[in-house]
């Protein structure tokens, strides 16, 4: 640009900044004729390092912010929404509120799943203990390859023991989570890690720094190269040379978090701490901007004062480093020999390394030069950082699939091969193998883990009790992304409300493809317009979470995946209920309508290698009645059990409701008549969307008929409970231990 002056003032220059060197930073043209402009010279080879991260994808959200202002991020239990701090903050009463959110870490993953996956567990646990709440569960959501494919089960036992170890080792139960498997993800597995913390609500502690004068410091670990431009490796397709980025993939410690954690909540508690930020994606960098820019100040840090492992590193690697465990902290002057003591009781790092200021610039020495100067406001989301509006365009592939015609498909010869089939199916199969690997009962809270729709745990010194989901069909997104997170954020409810729950937020996880090809984006915004309406239909605002862009590789994007996050309050912790079959003779009744959808359906797959149709229709209206009058029994004392129809329709949840009724390994038969009028297998298999089966006792059939009139809920007896076997009129007739042994080791013959 005409007049740019190369240096101003004393800040160094660094030879070789330019065009050519924005863009191998995975900067745009424009983008880098905006840093000029922004700083009236050409950047240093900080600064340059600087604007890539935090103009990365990863970092601004520059593609889909638009989008995401869309969903309802306002509620009467909401004390920190979306964006606002590290995670989203909801009021449960008794002066107690949960922190939780939900984030990735897919690319790391793919090239070093151990470390990808442990790492992102410790990253958002301290998500949720910077906000001065301790962590009390974690759950996660996985997307693998077919497990037949020898990649998948290398990444697959990599990510499951890399959050087992973190998880086990940093003392926080693992309660729940979902994993699917699909051709689609073979190359892009998909790593969504979500962390749940209890605060008091005078105990919350703000991610900001806006008094001059207060002391900036690095707590925790020491810095070093390990994660260096990480945010930009994650805004990035996948490729050949995605392997030789391991670099980028950071090391975790959890025994070091583990000792973060106390040392930071002590220091909280004492009320030493002003403000305090993790140190995840880009480090130092994202740390100090985004808390400069929250308290609409500046800060001063000097990196010669900076703790690092490793000899020499220059500021720029200081700066993006994303080396573990460490934390920005701002405190008053007064406060610092507290807090140093507290944190060398914990023997960890503890180090002044900067001031806040008031003029609103982060300005950054090494070895007695200033090698940034830069306005925090312009490198972060909702300040100067860029906002595309990316074109988005129907896939092709939309009106193709949904032309498919389900009619000429031939009838299963025999229904038993089928249900087996389907109870064997990667996406139905028991998940024993992997929950196995996570200590689920550490700190002795947890009540419901993998046996419920969803996990439950109990809120000590209290009666009430929180339940957790995480869910989506990828497929069904793929097929129709409006519908398909609709279905996301409704299924996600109803398990909540399966388990007793009243549901009350969420927080998602969306990942997708290239958002700069039009049909890619064309997924991210219907799915996002999905979600929004389903949230308004079902008043559960969005806390806040996490978009990730560009899983795809040159063999194609994976298919559509707004993983939710559902939070559901249990006001008495004797309303929990479980999904098995409780007493012979029980009545069991469908609650809901059945259309025989399969479209987009596990039978659809499994019998016919078919991924076609429209995803099932859904009507949220009716799914917020279906909600309501179920969780009115429930808290009625009227069902003895209740459980999701979902993959497979209800000839599997038939199957689940048999093999799960026992926590000692019992198990309860069932014999049911299915209306007729609906094609037998389209009946058994189908996945119409809002119906619940729940068991009740024979005597309390009018009462709960009573309430379900009430609520406009249509409902049938369908079977009663009793025997060895599961029989659904003349089509199906299978023993329990028959189901057990097919539903229990289909996935450990794979891994």
């Amino acid at each position: 640009m005409p007049g740019m002056k190369t240096i101003s003032g004393s800040i160094r220059s660094e030879s070789g900044v330019g065009m050519e060197m924005a863009l191998e930073h995975g900067l745009e043209e424009r983008e880098y004729e905006k840093i000029l402009e922004i700083l009236g010279r050409t950047p240093t080879y900080t600064e340059l390092g600087i604007f890539s991260v935090m103009w990365s994808e990863h970092c601004s959200y520059k593609h889909s912010i638009l989008e995401l202002r869309k969903m309802p991020r306002t509620g009467n239990r909401l004390l920190v929404g979306a964006g606002e701090e590290n995670a989203g903050l909801v009021d449960i009463g008794d002066g107690l509120a949960v922190a939780f959110k939900i984030e990735s870490h897919n690319h790391p993953s793919a090239v070093e799943p151990y470390q990808g996956a442990a790492t992102g567990v410790g990253g958002i646990m301290r998500d949720i203990f910077t906000m001065g709440a301790r962590p009390v569960a974690a759950l996660n959501s996985l997307r693998f390859g077919h497990p037949e494919n020898t990649r998948t089960r290398y990444l697959v036992k990599g990510v499951v023991k890399g959050i087992g170890d973190y998880g086990n080792s940093f003392g926080v139960p693992t309660i729940g989570g979902d994993t699917y498997f699909e051709e689609c993800f073979n190359d892009n597995p998909l790593v969504n890690v979500m962390a749940v913390g209890i605060v008091r609500h005078d105990e919350f502690v703000r991610a900001k720094a806006s008094e001059a004068g207060n002391l900036v410091m690095i707590v925790g670990s020491a810095t070093g190269r390990d994660g260096i431009h990480g945010a930009t490796f994650a805004s990035e397709e996948i490729s050949e040379a995605s392997e030789l980025k391991r670099p980028s993939v950071q090391v975790g410690d959890p025994f070091a978090e583990k000792s973060l954690l106390e040392a930071t909540l002590e220091a909280i508690r004492a009320g030493c701490i002003i403000g305090i930020q993790d140190m995840g994606a880009a480090g130092i960098t994202c740390s100090a901007c985004e808390m400069s820019a929250r308290g609409e100040a500046g800060m001063t840090i000097d990196l010669d004062r900076v703790p690092v492992r490793e000899e020499g590193m220059t500021a720029y690697e200081i700066m993006l480093s994303e080396s573990q465990e460490r934390m920005l902290v701002v405190i008053s002057a007064v406060e610092e020999q507290r807090v140093r003591a507290i944190f060398r009781k914990w023997d960890l790092e503890c180090e002044v390394v900067g001031k806040v200021s008031g003029d609103g610039r982060l300005k950054v020495s090494h070895r007695g030069k200033i090698v940034a100067d830069v306005p925090p406001k312009s490198l972060v989301l909702g300040g100067g950082a860029p906002v595309y509006k990316p074109e988005s365009r129907e896939p092709r592939y939309i009106t193709e699939l949904r032309s498919f015609e389900a009619n000429v498909l031939p009838e299963p010869p025999d229904y038993n091969l089928c249900l087996q089939a389907l109870l064997g199916s990667p996406n139905i199969a028991s998940r024993h193998w992997i929950y196995s690997q996570y200590d689920s009962m550490v700190r002795t809270d947890t009540v419901l883990t993998s046996v419920g729709d969803a996990a439950v745990l109990r809120i000590r010194g209290s009666k009430k009790a929180i339940a957790l989901k995480t869910d989506c069909n990828p497929r069904y997104v793929f097929l129709n992304p409006y519908r398909g997170a609709q279905i996301a954020v409704a299924e996600c409810a109803r398990n909540v409300v399966c388990v007793g729950a009243q549901p009350i937020a969420i927080t998602n996880c969306l990942n997708f493809g290239n958002p700069r090809k039009p049909e890619m984006f064309w997924q991210f915004k219907e799915a996002v317009r999905g979600i929004a309406d389903a949230c308004r239909a079902l008043d559960t605002p969005v806390t806040g979470g996490n978009v990730s862009f560009y899983n795809e590789n040159p063999q194609g994007a994976i298919y559509p995946s707004p993983i939710i996050g559902m939070l559901g309050e249990i006001e008495d912790a004797r309303h929990v209920t479980l999904p098995g079959f409780r007493d012979e003779g029980d009545l069991i009744l469908l609650l809901g309508e059945t259309h025989g959808h399969i479209g987009g359906s596990e039978y659809l797959k499994i019998m016919h290698a078919l991924a076609a149709g429209d995803a099932p229709g859904i009507d949220l209206a009716a799914e917020r009645r279906l909600q309501e009058g179920t969780l009115m029994l429930i808290r009625n004392g009227l069902v003895r059990s209740a459980h999701d129809i979902s993959e497979g329709g209800i000839a599997v949840a038939l199957a689940e409701c048999c093999l799960w009724s026992g926590t000692d390994g019992s198990m309860q038969g069932a014999q049911v008549k299915l209306e007729q009028g609906i094609r037998p297998d389209f009946c058994l298999f189908g996945e119409d969307q809002t119906r619940i089966i729940i068991s009740i006792s024979a005597r309390s059939l009018d009462q709960a008929r009573s309430v379900l009139v009430r609520f406009g809920i249509k409902s049938s007896v369908i079977g009663t409970v009793g025997g060895d076997e599961l029989v659904i009129g003349g089509l199906i007739r299978m023993r329990l231990h028959e189901i057990g042994e097919v539903y229990g080791r289909a996935l450990e013959k794979w891994l």
